[in-house]
């Protein structure tokens, strides 16, 4: 495990915590009633600001009951750059209401999950041919 630092913007609420021994993300919880109208896109605060590591990123994710909210998060994946960690750099998630009735996501609920992730930075080669045979579009390994 490695030590990150995080600040809470809410105090009343717990730190992020992985809910079991395997589990790789940890939960994320609105700091806030968000009401979200129907079609429309709201932006619920996840009560935490982040020191992520210089090379790690940090994504978010909706967890496997977010769409029983009646909403999904517009960008699938969220990405947290290491640089994104002010004193005021609160994550947020948006959240696309794909029901035909208000939502609101209330306060303290478990809306997502976060999870760290290393990468590399790249430098390019530009080439004139690709060395490998093309394989393909979509579905190209076959069905079933």
């Amino acid at each position: 495990m490695k030590k990150i630092k995080i600040k809470r913007f809410d105090k009343d609420f717990p730190l992020p915590e992985y809910k079991t021994a395997g589990a790789v993300g940890f939960d994320l919880i609105a700091r806030k009633n968000t009401k979200i109208k129907p079609g429309m896109v709201g932006y619920v605060p996840l009560n935490i600001a982040l020191e992520t590591p210089d090379d790690c990123v940090l994504f978010i994710a909706a967890r496997g009951s977010t769409h029983k909210f009646g909403v999904l998060p517009v960008h699938g994946i969220g990405i947290g750059d290491p640089d994104f960690r002010g004193e005021g750099d609160e994550y947020k998630i948006p959240l696309l209401n794909f029901t035909k009735e208000p939502v609101t996501i209330t306060k303290g609920a478990r809306i997502a999950q976060g999870f760290f992730v290393k990468f590399i930075k790249a430098s390019w080669q530009e080439i004139t041919k690709m060395k490998s045979k093309t394989r393909g579009g979509f579905g190209s390994t076959g069905h079933r």
